[in-house]
């Protein structure tokens, strides 16, 4: 059997996923923070472009890609289907293993698979610049290298303990184009309450998410762009998931085990999103999908499922999602991407309809597991991807314990050669793990905005 399938040009995905019209049950409405109503595409427009707002209530299952996208996919895309065999031979498990690697986008990750998108989308609308958050950075470089491609200016809010942790994204974001500002700012009224309240606060994704809305609607010509959560977001990612189908159909084997890292959900939905199709079509019950999130930040397994703010000042509508509260701040782990208190309403959904599963781990395990595969595999992994490497590990011994020879597929979403200094501390023995902290989580609850019965 080949240890890689490779997908020529001509058979790139033209048209994305949508599975909202294949959910056991209706998605919730988005809220108005003011009115407590359902939005209107109307109440959005200040921050998004209206095709982009069509994409997130659109009622059709596949949604065509632009040829102006599909030719920028083209300089990555298809991305290889890898065995990691030396990581079977490593673990000596009867399992298969293999990795869809889209670490090998211009940024390093699967996050231009969106960002591309949402360049485009915006330039068509006349818009002239783009305000976002980012964590480790992936999702910033990606907008910036998006961005630089169709002619707009970019600002990206990074979180402040990533800023540091990472200076080779922000420099990679300002070779695209872009600026970059270590979140919290005192550029925006909600950058300047956080400093206020905690002048040594590291940052989190809802705080810079706070920021970059705020610089948004402050500006005519100026429209926000979001790197995970939202359904449009995770609709741009499947084609990931598409590729990945028609790689096993040319295998001639269908994975049992399907994982992802999740910190929003953009990567796990876009990989996973349609081989649930199947799932949920009853055409593969038995199909397990497992979402693998931080100890530090573990939004599925200790989060509530209701309607929570996306980011920390409570600007944005009200999402109903799995939550840790909107005022939680994650500690400082070097899984940048994953420091999020929220996580994607598709996500969440699927995950309260028991269809999907989910597992957190600590940080000192993830590095341990994104070692054994650098070591074998040779890919140095991001420490969000190393979430999933961790769990598929995990299950690899477990097909070695009963003797079953599954195939267990994960997303390679990227790759760690800008976050090196985590892996120095690794190596040296000075990374810790991070501590989370129920007392933190009790009090963030607590704000939320309000509780469902």
């Amino acid at each position: 059997m080949s240890e890689k399938v490779l997908l020529s040009s001509r058979e790139l995905p033209r048209q994305w996923y949508n599975i909202l019209p294949d959910l056991p049950k209706p998605l919730p409405p988005v809220i108005h923070p003011v009115t407590k109503q359902p939005v209107s595409p109307e109440d959005l427009l200040p921050i998004f472009p209206e095709p982009l707002i069509e994409q997130e209530v659109s009622p059709h299952r596949w949604i065509d890609i632009p040829e102006e996208v599909l030719d920028i996919y083209a300089l990555w895309r298809p991305t290889p289907l890898q065995r990691a065999k030396r990581l079977e031979q490593f673990l000596g498990t009867p399992a298969q293993i293999w990795f869809k690697n889209e670490s090998l986008s211009p940024p390093g990750s699967h996050k231009p698979n969106t960002a591309v998108a949402q360049a485009y989308y915006n330039k068509i609308s006349g818009v002239k610049r783009l305000t976002t958050e980012t964590g480790a950075g992936q999702w910033g470089s990606a907008l910036a290298f998006a961005t630089c491609l169709f002619g707009l200016k970019c600002t990206v809010y990074m979180v402040k303990v990533s800023y540091q942790q990472k200076p080779y994204r922000r420099v990679l974001m300002e070779t695209w184009g872009a600026e970059v500002f270590p979140s919290p700012t005192d550029r925006t009224n909600a950058g300047r309450q956080v400093l206020a309240e905690d002048p040594d606060s590291p940052g989190s994704l809802g705080i810079a998410i706070s920021e970059a809305v705020e610089d948004a609607v402050n500006h005519e010509d100026t429209k926000y762009s979001l790197g995970s959560v939202l359904n449009h977001v995770l609709l741009h990612q499947t084609v990931i998931g598409l590729e990945a189908k028609k790689q096993f159909e040319q295998l001639g084997i269908y994975p049992d085990v399907l994982i992802g890292c999740v910190g929003g959900g953009s990567n796990f939905a876009g990989f996973t999103f349609p081989f649930i199709a199947d799932k949920l079509a009853g055409d593969k019950p038995n199909l397990r999908v497992i979402a693998v999130e931080p100890k530090a930040a573990p939004s599925l397994t200790e989060g509530v499922y209701t309607y929570d703010f996306g980011d920390t000042a409570g600007m944005t509508p009200l999402l109903k999602m799995h939550t840790l509260g909107h005022t939680f701040v994650p500690p400082r782990i070097h899984a940048g991407g994953l420091r999020y208190h929220g996580m994607a309403p598709l996500v969440s959904l699927l995950y309260d309809a028991g269809i999907i599963e989910a597992v957190a781990y600590p940080q000192l395990t993830v590095f341990e597991a994104a070692l054994i595969f650098a070591r074998t595999e040779g890919i140095v992994p991001a420490p969000e991807t190393a979430h999933a490497i961790r769990a598929v590990i995990d299950e690899a011994l477990r097909c070695k314990e009963t003797g079953e020879a599954k195939i267990i597929a994960f997303n390679f979403s990227g790759h760690g050669y800008f976050d090196l200094q985590a892996y120095d501390e690794y190596l040296q023995g000075r990374l810790e793990d991070a501590v989370f902290d129920p007392s933190q989580l009790k009090r963030a609850l607590e704000k939320l905005p309000f509780q469902e019965q």
